[in-house]
């Protein structure tokens, strides 16, 4: 509910300003104020800071990142079926923006040119199995199902004037069966650009900017959020053709996290089982992808947090996650995909003993590139 669905919330906000003309920055003090209005006149219990936070700051992201999507959906020059469900599935994605275009009369406008921005979008799917291991022992744990998305969108090596978020990168994990409990949503990261510029030299193109981060790990064995500003380089070396290195280091600070403890266990609004703290610090990730002409590709991610506890049990945490995978092309768009991973969590308390926990998955699952 605070790191998730608060922030989808405040994805209405700003997809109705974005929808009314304004721009992306233009468009974040409607999400502050829709949260605001809604902490002091919609609920019931006192306004919560970290509300606050994650509706507007990762609110906006959520927003702007539905808001381009639909508009990649959308056609105004279309009419018929083919309108129908492109309406349809905008309107899924972003029903406050197809709310707007119900008042604005755009649902049904034709117009003869293309009215939208639109980027280039890579999409995968996946589905496979995962297996959670008992601690760090491999091949130990239990089975479930995987489903996942991944988006790449826009092209960060072509040179433009850059706005807010015409590249992004989103991943979705869905995990099913009894081993999952009610854990189906695993994990939602990605980042998208705030501001930068796209440089290039010989067989080397970068993109430098400032990226605005959203980290969700919600699995059956570990609970890590952040919320992540920060600075980032992403490049790319030409190594023949049809083969590259890809790789992207980010460094950022994190105004609001968080991650589960063994000493919590709060009561809020009546419900009990809140078991994770609120804290801030700092973050950093580094992934590296070494696609191989028509073979696959190997790609190696990792994910570091260093949080201080704003409330909870006073004391640090050191957090790692690291996610080697490798996919290997099949047939046409068809790969099959196996990925690893290992996190470490080494937790300073003032007031308690210090906790160190390690944990790993796998997964396998076929890929479809779209």
């Amino acid at each position: 509910m605070n790191f998730f669905f608060h922030p989808y919330s405040g994805g209405a906000f700003l997809n109705s300003a974005r929808a009314n003309g304004y721009s992306y920055f233009e468009s974040v003090p409607f999400v502050f104020m829709g949260s605001l209005m809604w902490e002091y006149f919609a609920e019931t219990t006192l306004p919560a800071y970290n509300d606050i936070i994650n509706t507007t700051f990762s609110g906006a992201l959520f927003g702007e990142i539905l808001y381009r999507l639909t508009s990649n959906i959308l056609d105004d020059r279309t009419t018929g079926v083919e309108r129908f469900f492109r309406e349809f599935a905008a309107g899924i994605l972003s029903p406050g923006r197809a709310f707007d275009r119900l008042l604005q009369g755009k649902l049904t406008r034709v117009t003869p040119k293309e009215v939208y921005q639109k980027e280039s979008l890579n999409m995968t799917l996946a589905a496979g199995a995962h297996w959670f291991n008992k601690g760090a022992s491999f091949g130990t744990g239990s089975l479930s199902g995987i489903f996942n998305i991944h988006l790449d969108y826009g092209d960060p090596f072509e040179i433009r004037p850059r706005k807010p978020f015409d590249f992004f990168k989103l991943r979705i994990d869905l995990s099913y069966g009894k081993n999952v409990g009610t854990k189906y949503l695993d994990n939602v990261v990605g980042y998208g650009l705030l501001f930068g510029k796209t440089v290039h030299s010989g067989n080397l193109e970068m993109l430098i900017g400032a990226f605005q981060h959203y980290n969700y790990w919600d699995s059956r064995i570990f609970e890590v959020s952040a919320l992540g500003f920060g600075g980032g380089i992403i490049a790319k070396w030409q190594l023949s053709k049809n083969s590259n290195l890809q790789s992207a280091f980010h460094l950022g600070f994190v105004p609001l996290g968080a991650s589960n403890s063994p000493y919590i266990d709060f009561v809020e609004a009546g419900i009990h089982g809140r078991n994770y703290d609120y804290s801030g610090g700092a973050e950093a990730k580094f992934e590296g992808t070494l696609n191989l002409a028509n073979m696959g590709q190997v790609t190696a991610i990792y994910y570091l947090y260093g949080l201080h506890t704003f409330v909870g049990p006073a004391g640090n945490k050191i957090i790692g996650i690291f996610k080697p995978r490798i996919g290997v092309k099949l047939i046409g768009n068809l790969s099959l995909g196996f990925e690893y991973l290992y996190y470490h969590k080494a937790s300073f308390y003032r007031d308690s003993p210090d906790v160190h926990m390690s944990h790993s998955e796998q997964k396998l699952y076929l890929m479809l590139y779209f």
